[in-house]
């Protein structure tokens, strides 16, 4: 029994650092906020 306690240990800390380091990338890293358009071929806009 304790050797499951301490798979289930290892397991969670693992998952709880893929969490952590992913949840400090997606706030540290966010990209900049940019303006795009870009044509449509095949759509005509009614006036």
């Amino acid at each position: 029994m304790p050797s499951l306690f301490r798979f289930l240990f290892v397991l969670a800390a693992i998952a709880t650092a893929i969490y952590a380091s992913l949840y400090f990338i997606a706030t540290r890293f966010e990209p900049e906020q940019q303006t795009i358009s870009k044509p449509v071929s095949g759509v005509k806009i009614r006036r």
